[in-house]
């Protein structure tokens, strides 16, 4: 999960998966614990063959 800023804040899964359907949730928790503020974070997904990237709203 990146910042407007593009500074990482939260890695939610690394690491080699097997093939198949994954599913995973972000708590609105930054990487040091603290919990991030409302607004706009991009996420990144990245396999062996392409890169997706998105746009997510966190609000509380």
């Amino acid at each position: 999960v990146y910042d407007l800023l593009g500074r990482k804040v939260k890695t939610l899964a690394s690491g080699y998966l097997d093939a198949g359907i994954h599913l995973t949730a972000w708590d609105g928790r930054l990487s040091n614990g603290g919990a991030a503020a409302s607004g706009n974070y991009y996420y990144r997904l990245e396999t062996e063959s392409y890169v997706l990237t998105g746009k997510m709203m966190l609000l509380k």
